[in-house]
């Protein structure tokens, strides 16, 4: 099985990079992960993309889609990425549950959601942070955290010394993610791409 990973950015691949074989820590997998320079370069240039795979594709091979909501309107923003993989000829994940090539998630709000969601691997990453900070009310809710989940974090490791001057997304991603734990996890966005990845292994069963 061969997993494809489109993402906005290298900070989105380093955390997948040690996240997906703990999601699905018995599937033989291969992963292959192609960052791109944010969110409007990977729309831009998805659906070409998908056109070129839709020639060679293999039948285990599948591709995952994931970007971040940022401000984007999270119902307009799935059925536009929807719509660019059915002209592709893709059947997805929500479409077609039984007999699916792609699967589209999207990050509530931003990646560095997920890592709220697992506050004891920040706090195995940096051991100064504030060790109780996922039990206040701000923080209870990972997807909902208010002033961007990126700036509130930038904020926490600057105060620690981790990261004194401006937050670097990619060692952060990489320091957080080995530590967690995909079943602790409080963000429902994190939950819901989890999930979907652990549909795979019954997808092929099926087969």
């Amino acid at each position: 099985m061969l997993l494809e990973f489109l993402l906005e950015e290298r900070s989105a691949e380093v955390a997948l990079q040690n996240i997906v074989h703990r999601i699905l820590p018995y599937a033989p997998l291969d992963t292959r992960f192609h960052p791109f320079r944010g969110k409007q370069d990977l729309l831009s240039k998805l659906p070409l993309l998908l056109k070129g795979y839709s020639k060679w594709i293999a039948s285990d091979h599948l591709i995952v889609i994931l970007v971040d909501r940022d401000t984007s309107d999270c119902y307009e923003l799935k059925q536009r990425l929807e719509a660019i993989v059915a002209e592709a000829g893709f059947k997805t994940i929500s479409r077609s549950p039984e007999d699916f090539q792609v699967i589209i998630r999207i990050v509530v709000e931003e990646l560095e959601a997920w890592f709220f969601g697992d506050w004891e691997a920040v706090c195995k990453a940096y051991g100064r942070v504030p060790r109780n900070l996922d039990k206040k009310a701000k923080f209870r809710d990972p997807d909902a955290i208010r002033g961007g989940t990126w700036e509130q974090l930038q904020r926490i490791l600057q105060d620690s010394g981790d990261h004194p001057r401006r937050l670097n997304k990619t060692r952060a991603a990489s320091d957080i993610s080995r530590h967690m734990d995909p079943d602790r996890n409080r963000s429902k966005s994190f939950q819901v791409f989890r999930d979907a990845l652990r549909r795979i292994p019954q997808r092929q069963s099926d087969k």
